[in-house]
Order: C-alpha cells, then sequence, then structure tokens
C-alpha cells in the first residue's frame, strides 16, 4: 500500500477516499484514514523496529498534537530499550492486576470479622452445649468486649489482650483474669481453626506471668466450725431455703450447681434418693444420691416451704430454677471481713475461725468427714461422681458400689446430726482417719 506524506498543517484538511490511506507525519508517526467503504475513520499509527522486526502500534492520541507527543514518548522507550508495544500490554495488565488487588482489598474489608463478631459465632458453635455458657457470655459482656469487641480480630495484638487481664489484676480478681485469658485463647484458636485469622494474639502470653498461678482450694470446715455453723445460721439473715441448701451441700457432697438446678420430681421421698440428670451434672454422668435422714429432712423442710410446684430453688416468677450463683452471693455477703454503713447487719454472720468458705468448700468437708469416718477412698469418690482419672481403671472397674455409697451417707448424716443437735456439746470430736 502506497504511503502518502502530506505536510503536518494538511492534516485538518484530510478526507477519506474511496482508497484506504496511510500518511506519513515523520519519525514514525502516521495517519491512518480509512475508506469511505469502511467508514472513513482515521487513527495515528506509530512504526518502528525492535530486535529487527518491524513493528505497529495504534496510538490513543486524537489530534496531530497528541500523537506527535506520544510518538516521542514511544521514541524515547526505544532508546531506553523498551518494547513500546510490550509495554503497552504490560500496562494493561498492571492496571488489570490493580484493579483485581483492589477488589480482593474490598472483599476482605467487607469481610473482615470483629472481636464481637467473632464471639457471637463462637458462644453459637463451640459454647452451645457448655454448661456455663450462661457465665461465659456475662464474663465477655462485662470485662472482654467493651475493651475488644470493636476491633477487627487481625488487628488484635498482645497489647489489647494485657489490657483485659490488668484491668482485671486491679480490680484484684487475678483468677478471674486467668480464667478469662484462657477463654479467650480457645476463642482465638477457633478463629485460627477457621481461617478467619492466621496467628492467635494470645499464643505467646504465658497464663501464670500474664496472670497468676493456678491454686487448689484445701479450705474444710472442721468439726468445731459445723457446731459453730448449726449456732450461727438461724441469726444469719438467709433465706430459709439457703440454710437448707447449706446443709444438703454438707450431708451429700453434690455441687451446689446441681442442688440449684434440682427439681421435686428428681426427689424420691419414700425411696430416699436424690437422682440428678445427666444434664444437670458437671460431668454429664447422671448421679443417684441415697439420702440419709439429716438430708431427707432437709429437702422435707423445703417441700413444706415450697413457693413452687416445680423447682426446688425458684427464681423469682417461678420459670425457671434460681440462679446458680444465687447461693454463693448469700454465703459470701455474710462473710465480710469489715463493716461497711451500707451493708446489712448481717454481713459477718457466717464468718468462722478457719476463714472465708464457700459452698464447694461444703462439698470438700463432707469428702473429708466420710474419709475421718473411715470410708473408703473409692467410696467417696463415687459419692462425689467424680470421673476416674486412670483410663484403665475407667473403663475395667465399672462396679457401682451403690450400697457401700448408701452406708456412707447414712454414716456421714449421723455424724453431722450429732455435731448440729443442740446437745451437741458431749460430742467427742473424731480425729483424721
Amino acid at each position: 500500500m502506497a504511503i502518502n506524506k502530506i505536510k503536518p498543517l494538511a492534516f485538518k484538511h484530510l478526507k477519506p477516499t474511496d482508497k484506504e490511506q496511510h500518511i506519513n507525519d515523520g519519525s514514525g508517526l502516521y495517519i491512518r484514514v480509512r475508506s469511505i467503504a469502511d467508514g472513513g475513520g482515521m487513527v495515528f499509527r506509530f512504526r518502528y523496529r525492535f530486535d529487527g522486526k518491524q513493528q505497529w502500534l495504534n496510538l490513543k492520541a486524537d489530534d496531530l498534537p497528541a500523537a506527535r507527543k506520544e510518538r516521542d514518548t514511544y521514541t524515547q522507550m526505544l532508546k531506553d530499550g523498551i518494547d513500546p508495544n510490550l509495554e503497552a500490554k504490560l500496562k494493561i495488565e498492571r492496571v488489570r492486576k490493580q484493579q483485581l488487588d483492589e477488589q480482593e482489598a474490598l472483599t476482605k474489608l467487607a469481610a473482615r470479622v470483629t472481636v464481637r463478631d467473632l464471639f457471637i459465632r463462637w458462644r453459637d458453635t463451640d459454647l452451645i452445649n457448655r454448661k456455663d455458657v450462661k457465665e461465659v457470655v456475662r464474663m465477655f459482656e462485662k470485662d472482654v468486649l467493651p475493651i475488644l469487641g470493636c476491633l477487627f480480630v487481625e488487628d488484635v495484638r498482645k497489647g489489647h489482650i494485657t489490657q483485659v487481664t490488668d484491668l482485671l489484676k486491679q480490680r484484684g480478681v487475678n483468677h478471674l483474669a486467668r480464667n478469662i485469658l484462657k477463654l479467650m485463647r480457645q476463642m482465638f484458636r477457633f478463629a485460627v481453626d477457621r481461617d478467619i485469622i492466621e496467628f492467635d494474639p494470645t499464643a505467646s502470653l504465658s497464663v501464670t506471668k500474664t496472670t497468676t498461678k493456678p491454686t487448689e482450694r484445701d479450705r474444710i470446715l472442721n468439726e468445731l466450725e459445723i457446731r459453730a455453723l448449726a449456732r450461727q445460721l438461724p441469726d444469719a439473715g438467709l433465706l430459709k431455703s439457703t440454710e437448707c441448701a447449706i446443709w444438703i451441700a454438707l450431708s451429700t457432697l453434690c455441687r451446689i450447681g446441681e442442688l440449684s438446678k434440682a427439681k421435686f420430681s428428681e426427689i424420691d421421698f419414700e425411696l430416699k434418693t436424690w437422682k440428678i440428670p445427666e444434664a444437670n451434672s458437671k460431668n454429664g454422668k447422671a448421679h443417684t444420691i441415697y439420702l440419709s435422714d439429716f438430708a431427707l429432712e432437709q429437702f422435707k423442710l423445703l417441700k413444706l416451704i415450697a413457693k413452687s410446684e416445680t423447682w426446688i430453688f425458684p427464681n423469682r416468677d417461678d420459670s425457671t430454677h434460681v440462679c446458680e450463683k444465687s447461693i454463693s452471693i448469700q454465703i459470701r455477703g455474710r462473710q465480710t471481713t469489715t463493716i461497711l454503713s451500707n451493708r446489712s447487719k448481717d454481713s459477718q454472720a457466717l464468718v468462722m475461725t478457719g476463714g472465708k468458705w464457700t459452698p464447694h468448700d461444703l462439698r470438700r468437708t463432707g469428702a473429708t468427714l466420710m474419709g475421718n469416718l473411715l470410708i473408703q477412698p473409692d467410696v467417696i469418690e463415687k459419692c462425689l461422681n467424680h470421673t476416674e482419672e486412670n483410663k484403665v481403671k475407667r473403663i475395667y472397674q465399672r462396679q457401682e458400689l451403690k450400697a457401700e455409697q448408701a452406708e456412707a451417707w447414712r454414716v456421714l448424716g449421723e455424724r453431722l446430726n450429732l455435731l448440729v443437735t443442740m446437745d451437741s456439746s458431749n460430742v467427742v470430736l473424731i480425729r483424721k482417719g
């Protein structure tokens, strides 16, 4: 095809003809004018040689000055050893990659999860079968989510975690700080397992160094304190049902949470048994307690004063059982070391010489009394409904020792009855067995 050269000033007067025209503007710039049959369009093109091969490149310019400027740019590229055609393709790819990266960033931004969102997912997935889910939710709502809740999970660092635990330590609740750190670790590991984050921000934190060392409570009430408890309870200002709960916990070795959720339908007053269902048992194993006369009298008293036909310890509107912490809170409130003006006159009513005690200490006390009364350890473990730690024994030794358990509770009940009766001053205190 012939290439017709014209002067740059003649560019404005170019018109399509019956044949396609290639007009040379110099230095590799050409004006391509399509034929009338092809629509007569005009486009600027740049012709150059690279690695011994002639190549054409369509320009983006709409007028001659812009086309000349674009040609000069490509000419400089050639001097720098850059192929304009390849560079144009790479530029398109760069723009495309940038768009994809921006789209991916927007997608990630839209999918970012806050700590509160993560907690809700963890609660509804992993915590759903935990018996203490309400307590875990309460702890997070009070002490964790107000600090971390609005943060995106991938933005959480060790400093954020220690901010939570340090505030708890400043309040003097070091063991609560320890428990909450362990719970946060479970939640963030849940996030790692589901690819929400790559690294657990709690992974390198030592629970002991960050919070406190684990401690095992060993508080038991000795027999003198049990006798003192019997004298002090009537004037402690507790609910009558709470008084009964204290003696039941001591005489049955039950957990206070199991007792708080008990129903009258679980008590057989004729057979003198209390069947704790799997749902209420800490280890998920149903447990039958053979009630001593001492324990049975407490349940009979609860039946007489009952305000509910279903729940032994109902909440205010009888819709369910009382809060599992209710009994513990009442007992703790009677053991303050200082009298405050806004506190009840009963705030020291249950102070004991051996120090503060909790409902769970009553369970330990009852088990210790059994041991002092020469009950065999295996039988006591059955009464406590503990899961056997030795795997071999747990698998192969499945004896229930029901008769032995019933005897253990009977002996314990008789001992407690001697200790709490009004004429117990003549009772000889037993030594440890």
